[in-house]
């Protein structure tokens, strides 16, 4: 499985939103780092978005677990990007 470096981007009008449902999106995180399907993830300290290292077996398979995270179903997002991320040195077992 490949590894994804997934950016969330906030802004100020989605704040409540994601105040709303920031549980939600904490147990789901939660959920799937013991499933091994989230590696590491947090919110940037500027306020301005949040990294999450996930497992995927490709693009489309990202986006679609994704799906699935109450801040992207609720839209609680500014914006999203995924890009695939190839570890050279690191924690996390290929």
């Amino acid at each position: 499985m490949a590894i994804f470096a997934v950016h969330y981007a906030y802004g100020p009008m989605k704040a409540a939103r994601r105040d709303e449902h920031r549980p939600l999106h904490r147990e789901w995180l939660g959920e799937e780092f013991r499933a091994g399907n989230v590696l590491t993830c947090g919110p940037y300290p500027d306020g301005s978005g949040a990294l999450i290292m996930i497992r995927a077996e490709s693009l489309d398979g990202a986006e679609a677990f994704l799906a699935n995270d109450p801040f992207i179903a609720h839209a609680a997002v500014d914006g999203v990007r995924v890009v695939e991320w190839t570890q050279v040195f690191g924690p996390f077992d290929s």
